[in-house]
């Protein structure tokens, strides 16, 4: 196989094995400087693939945060929202919707991502945010709003593991 590089790495490997299988795990509070940028935590530099670490796709998400996915990620989902019917009104505006905002994001030589002004104003975000990471993406979150939508009571998480996990039966079949 030839060699590649970059964004033709990321490419290749989604295609491929890859032995980097995107699963992000952790919780981080960072703080925005005066250009609205955050330092991405080692913690979660080590769980990043190699060919694709310092680029990324930025966007919104749900329940008001914003949603960092690796540049070899994001192209996953592209792929997959490649196959909707745009003729089909709905699916139209679903793409419209998820896309919206959506910007290339890279790390800079400090490995701070700068978030634009328009992520930032959706998210509410202004010095304190959250990092919540798992399966293939990071959510930012302002640390008031995730504090907000976090402290849901036990029971009420209880209900919904149930609703949610309890019809699941395991891969292994054990």
């Amino acid at each position: 196989m030839p060699s590649l590089v970059g964004s033709e790495m990321c490419i290749r490997d989604s295609l491929f094995i890859n032995p980097y299988m995107t699963s992000f795990l952790g919780e981080f509070e960072c703080k925005l400087d005066a250009k609205s940028r955050f330092l991405l935590p080692s913690g979660l530099k080590k769980q990043l693939d190699p060919a694709c670490k310092e680029q990324f796709v930025m966007n919104r998400g749900f329940e008001g945060c914003l949603v960092l996915y690796p540049q070899n990620e994001w192209e996953k989902i592209a792929s997959r929202l490649k196959k909707l019917n745009l003729f089909v009104s709905k699916n139209r505006a679903f793409y419209r919707q998820f896309h919206n905002g959506a910007t290339a994001v890279s790390l800079d030589g400090n490995g701070r991502a700068l978030i634009p002004k328009t992520l930032l104003a959706y998210a509410g975000l202004t010095k304190e945010a959250v990092l919540f990471a798992y399966a293939d993406r990071i959510e930012i979150w302002s640390k008031d709003r995730y504090e907000e939508v976090m402290s849901q009571d036990s029971e009420d998480f209880a209900d919904l593991a149930e609703e949610v996990m309890g019809g699941l039966e395991e891969e292994d079949g054990k």
